[in-house]
């Protein structure tokens, strides 16, 4: 616990910072370090109890990805099924990935490799469906006349909203492309420093860490591409026209 306290003398700077500059952010600063420690605590214990009785695992992933559609589907409020759509983007993105990774025994399929491997699907994937369907949602609002001039020329719907396809799709991947392409030069990834402070040989350390990057980029793809899908659907009714749905007019 000492450690710990140590490194809160890093936030408490933060916070002297904060309220030297006149920034406001001291609340947030302590309500995120009160959170973080019990939730972390929390994950522990329920970690803890999934370790000794397997069975639960199927209960927490659900849990967790209940909780991530929940999440996601208030990051795209306003376009029907909402919540479904998040649902559908991070289930299909995680199972995808999870499928890949125990199917070919790259990691054991016991609860100790399972749930922080999936949790990590899902956490990551549950990004990318916020940001790629809520920018797409955004450029559709804003550029409707813009789409209706290329509906007009005889476009087809899909084809006209392509391009905010391509550029909410495109965003959502920057962090970890940026990551993936940066690694070891600008970036040491915490799964890499992690395993070192555990006592991991650096090349076990970088085999560990390129398999996560490589899932987690497959994943957020997966699940950035299944959003836009399921988002274009929501905006295209009958007759190749564009629908802006009740609840964002």
């Amino acid at each position: 616990m000492i450690d710990i306290a140590i490194t809160l003398l890093l936030v408490a700077i933060a916070i002297g910072v904060s309220r030297g500059l006149r920034l406001g952010l001291e609340s947030d600063l302590a309500v995120a370090v009160v959170r973080a420690i019990a939730q972390l605590a929390a994950l522990a214990a329920v970690i803890t109890l999934v370790f000794e009785n397997p069975p639960y695992s199927a209960l927490f992933i659900a849990v967790m990805l209940g909780a991530a559609a929940w999440t996601s589907g208030r990051r795209l409020e306003g376009i029907p099924g909402a919540t479904w759509i998040a649902l559908v983007a991070i289930g299909l993105a995680s199972g995808v990935a999870a499928g890949v990774l125990f199917g070919f025994d790259v990691f054991r399929f016991v609860p100790r490799f399972l749930l922080p491997v999936v949790g990590m699907l899902i956490g990551n994937s549950m990004n990318a469906v916020s940001v790629a369907g809520k920018l797409l949602r955004e450029d559709i609002m804003s550029k409707t006349l813009e789409i209706e001039a290329r509906l007009a020329l005889g476009v087809r719907a899909r084809d006209a909203l392509t391009p905010y396809v391509r550029r909410s799709m495109v965003t959502s991947l920057i962090p970890l492309v940026d990551a993936t392409k940066n690694v070891g030069i600008i970036l040491i990834p915490g799964g890499f420093v992690g395993m070192i402070l555990g006592g991991a040989s650096p090349p076990d350390a970088a085999r560990v860490q390129a398999i996560i990057l490589f899932m987690l980029l497959g994943s957020v793809s997966i699940a950035a591409m299944a959003t836009a899908v399921l988002v274009t659907r929501a905006f295209i009714g009958p007759g190749e026209r564009i629908v802006i749905p009740a609840a964002l007019t």
